[in-house]
């Protein structure tokens, strides 16, 4: 199986923390040039120190996933320095909980453009020169949700199914290029997401924060929660020549929480 990724340019966002954290890492080990792409500028140097290095050219662009149109432009610069963006990771961090019927209008249209709007103008700013050299791999981080919506995750799931039609409007379309679109789908995961949310439920209860993870994990067959790198891994797949077949997908990486098919 071919998972050789070297000379191959990956743009990550929000990597500097949790499973884009953990997918710069992985895609860095397999030989990636990688562009780590968050907000804060002191955190993007700090792991843009930590990547794995042989002889590889990693950067960085910080921008927040607020301003959409300004982050196009910040990869627009940065393209016109390199041959192709072989490899787009869409990854942002989560809208926060509540159940659906309170949210504001704000609430979702924040989301909105968190996600699906940054989300597209990436795809625009790197698919023309995938389409010049016939490669690309566009990988969405998104959240079982899109299968089986969430509890108390009301503005979440509406945005996640929202990105995930998006997607594979997106796999039909650029198909035929050479590009494929897919969508990782993680369940719970260690990081700093899933503290926020087991602290805010814990809150709401009267029951223990271990009291709730092991309530979470006890609804999972794997009985655990996932690592990032256990998602990162599955996204450096998708992004390898031997997924070249594979486009238009959700991928659960969840442990078998996700009771639908």
């Amino acid at each position: 199986m071919n998972l050789n990724l070297n000379n191959k340019n990956a743009l990550v966002c929000g990597s500097t923390q949790g499973i884009g954290k953990a997918t710069a890492m992985v895609l860095a080990t397999l030989g990636v040039n990688v562009i780590l792409v968050a907000r804060n500028e002191d955190k993007l140097r700090a792991v843009l120190a930590e990547l794995p290095n042989n002889k590889q050219q990693h950067s960085y662009i910080a921008a927040d996933f607020q301003d959409p149109e300004a982050l196009q432009q910040k990869v627009l610069v940065k393209l016109h320095a390199l041959k192709a963006v072989h490899i787009l990771v869409n990854n942002t961090g989560g809208p926060a909980g509540g159940p659906v019927y309170s949210a504001k209008i704000s609430d979702f249209e924040s989301a909105f453009t968190q996600h699906l709007k940054c989300n597209h103008l990436l795809v625009q700013a790197v698919v023309p020169k995938m389409k010049d050299i016939g490669y690309g791999r566009i990988i969405n981080v998104i959240s079982t949700s899109v299968k089986q919506p969430l509890p108390d995750l009301g503005v979440s799931n509406t945005i996640r199914g929202a990105v995930g039609n998006w997607a594979k409007t997106l796999a039909n379309e650029l198909g035929e290029f050479g590009i494929t679109v897919n969508n990782v789908l993680p369940g719970a995961t260690e990081t700093e997401r899933l503290t926020q949310i087991i602290s805010n439920k814990a809150a709401k209860t009267s029951k223990s924060f271990d009291e709730i993870a092991n309530n979470m994990k006890s609804t999972i067959p794997a009985k655990r929660f996932a690592q990032p790198e256990e998602t990162a891994n599955a996204i450096a797949f998708l992004a390898s020549e031997a997924a070249g077949y594979i486009n238009g997908i959700n991928l659960p990486v969840d442990g078998g929480r996700t009771k639908s098919l």
